[in-house]
């Protein structure tokens, strides 16, 4: 995810949540926003968001749904629907499971900013760029991920999420299956054998 000009999302437009219309139309408003987040980590690939500017309510949302975020040094992350009068409640959601618990109410509580530097500090971007280097670095992940499998990828990335919401004994016995599943994929194999032949490995993806 990738957007022009100085802000990179700031969240949903205002006037659709206006007394105008009716609690049917709000309902809907959210559940399509809960749905497209929860969508992202349903996604079989990964989903990177290249962030160029200001991230505020469900935008600062989409950053936490990512699997990674990348961000310019120019970058802020805020809640700050307290402020109007509209509590958070979705994006803290996402942010609840991406940051530490005090740092991500204190951004609820207050709607004050995140700079890049303390996003990436707490957990909410996996790196910070000078603003001319973000193409090139979120390219150069982008990249690196394309060469892996993309089955095992798929595979990978669901049980990732799985064994997040698991305690520690059932996520090490799902991971534990999923390992062994793993080497039963056609993919599983050629890796291995790539590896021990000191070869490229070719995928069937």
């Amino acid at each position: 995810f990738a957007a022009e000009g100085p802000v990179f999302c700031s969240g949903h437009d205002l006037k659709e949540l206006s007394s105008e219309d009716d609690v049917k139309h709000h309902s809907q408003v959210f559940e399509i926003c809960a749905e497209v987040m929860t969508l992202i980590q349903k996604l079989p690939v990964p989903v990177i968001a290249k962030v160029n500017g200001l991230a505020t309510a469900a935008g600062c949302q989409l950053v936490a749904s990512c699997d990674i975020a990348v961000a310019s040094e120019k970058s802020q992350f805020a809640t700050p629907g307290v402020n109007i009068g509209l509590f958070c409640s979705t994006p803290a959601v996402a942010l609840g499971r991406s940051l530490p618990r005090k740092v991500a109410l204190e951004m609820l509580f207050t709607g004050e900013p995140l700079s890049a530097q303390e996003a990436l500090m707490h957990g909410l971007v996996s790196k910070v760029v000078p603003e001319d280097k973000l193409e090139e670095e979120t390219m150069k992940i982008s990249h690196k991920i394309c060469k892996s499998s993309k089955s095992i990828l798929a595979l990978g990335k669901a049980t990732f999420y799985r064994q997040m919401t698991q305690d520690l004994d059932t996520a090490y016995r799902m991971t534990t299956q999923v390992m062994v599943d793993n080497l039963t994929l056609r993919d599983g194999q050629e890796g291995i054998e790539a590896f021990i032949q000191k070869r490229k490995p070719v995928w069937s993806h």
